[in-house]
């Protein structure tokens, strides 16, 4: 389980927008190394279809603290897809 950021960052004054994609099960990704805090933090999940009458699509959510982005997976383990983030560089 490892997160890969992608390797141009955008800048733009003191802030800065970095992308990537995590994996299925991952629940933390640490950006310390390139944010000292973020401003805010999104996640584009691999949906998955709960198998229930009528189906349900159920995707991950993101939440943030620090320098460090929190998956979280809707109904248990995350599903894996790409994310942003955008804030004060470190």
């Amino acid at each position: 389980m490892a997160s890969t950021i992608d390797n141009r960052p955008t800048v733009f004054g003191d802030r800065m927008i970095i992308t990537g994609t995590y994996t299925a099960g991952e629940t933390t990704i640490d950006l310390s190394s390139f944010l000292s805090e973020i401003d805010f933090a999104g996640v584009n999940s691999i949906a998955s279809v709960v198998g229930t009458t009528p189906p349900v699509t159920v995707a991950d959510t993101a939440g943030f603290s620090g320098s460090t982005v929190t998956v979280i997976g809707a109904g248990g383990a995350t599903a894996g897809g790409s994310f942003i983030a955008i804030g004060r560089r470190a």
